[in-house]
């Protein structure tokens, strides 16, 4: 019996890794383990780890780690907290490997924290490419990790030629698109949120089309993070058309987001704007695939919309460098070109899916490769091989 620590940090990281969690719950070899942290136990952010705890799975520890501010030395402290606290949680659950979940500035401290305790450590979405600090912190954890599950064959090929074993990079597919598809197959198209999730804002008709705004700071550019979201609100504002805005990620540059986000919502009560701050997995795609389109610069944009045939306006530099299908139109922090794009894809209306990502089984997958893999810590480097 295998004991295979999880360790979610965000609000994303459960969509990331759901199904896999389902996956290694169920496998007779496997003891999984999870361990929550970070903005994943603070309700301004949603609070995920009620929603994974509703979803059946018990939560093995929990680690509050967020020193809140929204500056970067505050990000660097919440770093550091992390590695304390998961350094003793590890010595007590001992895991015999510990997985941790795509690039969020935060996740460097679990691949830290399993490397110097000498616990094999498995990368889920190494690989990819994307603008801000996360392309850093993805490949600092695939220099540190023992396997990766990676979501494309482009991901593939990069984390080979980072030097890593070919024999541990497996092209799985991004375990989110196992709720794609099961959201695709079900589609409930009289799916109404506001049954289930409270938010602020009036109660909109949704009958006729609405439109799905996330937007994130972005931790290279968080002192203009005002100045941008400024623009994106005032585009939307412009296409009058029912709006569900979710709350930004806990990054640098959030609370000067939620500033300016919290003002509109006080100053202009009546406008045709409902703020949530989290949704369940499944419930959150679903209300995607009904959506007229998705617009900011969130990975979904780019990720399950592909496979949900969702129309998306990606904004700025966040997602820059990651693979695309056509259904997204890139473009800069400018209102016109965000209302202007905005009108388009909804003119246009849904796209042919995508399997760019994964075709909707990945979760079985990796928790099968995880139940049969033997792993040494201390790993090769390939990189020796190539000829100057």
């Amino acid at each position: 019996m295998k004991n295979v620590c999880i360790v979610i940090t965000a609000r994303p990281s459960y969509s990331r890794i759901k199904s896999v969690m389902i996956a290694l719950k169920k496998h007779k070899q496997i003891n999984l383990k999870v361990v929550v942290t970070a903005s994943s136990l603070l309700e301004r952010y949603g609070k995920v780890a009620d929603v994974i705890k509703k979803d059946g799975f018990d939560v093995e520890a929990e680690a509050f780690s967020i020193i809140e501010g929204g500056s970067l030395p505050q990000a660097v402290s919440s770093v550091g907290v992390s590695l304390i606290e998961l350094s003793s949680i590890f010595s007590r659950i001992k895991p015999d490997f510990v997985v941790t979940i795509a690039d969020r500035y935060e996740t460097i401290a679990n691949a830290i924290a399993a490397s110097y305790m000498n616990i094999p450590l498995i990368h889920i979405q190494g690989g990819e490419f994307t603008g801000s600090i996360d392309n850093k912190v993805r490949h600092a954890i695939t220099k540190l990790a023992d396997v990766h599950f990676v979501a494309s064959s482009v991901a593939m090929k990069r984390v080979i030629a980072m030097g890593e074993d070919p024999e541990f990079v497996f092209n799985t597919g991004c375990p989110s698109i196992d709720i794609a598809k099961e959201v695709l197959e079900r589609n409930f198209s009289n799916f109404n949120p506001f049954e289930s999730y409270s938010g602020t804002g009036p109660l909109l008709d949704l009958s006729k089309g609405y439109v799905v705004v996330m937007q994130h700071p972005v931790t290279t550019e968080h002192e203009e993070a005002s100045i941008q979201i400024k623009k994106t609100l005032n585009a939307m504002k412009r296409l009058n058309k029912p709006i569900l805005w979710f709350w930004p990620n806990v990054d640098a540059g959030s609370d000067a987001t939620s500033k300016v986000l919290r003002v509109f919502r006080e100053k202009e009560p009546n406008n045709k704007f409902h703020f949530i701050k989290n949704m369940k997995p499944k419930d959150f795609l679903q209300l995607l695939l009904n959506s007229s389109c998705l617009v900011g610069n969130s990975s979904v944009g780019i990720r399950e919309c592909a496979f949900l045939g969702v129309p998306v306006v990606n904004i700025g530099s966040r997602q820059n460098g990651r693979e695309r299908s056509e259904n997204v139109i890139d473009v800069d922090y400018e209102e016109d070109s965000i209302y202007l794009a905005s009108q388009d894809q909804i003119r246009n209306g849904k796209y042919k899916s995508s399997n760019t990502y994964g075709s909707g089984n990945s979760g079985e997958k990796i928790a099968e490769i995880i139940s049969k893999i033997e792993v040494n810590v201390e790993k090769k480097d390939f990189l020796h091989s190539l000829k100057n």
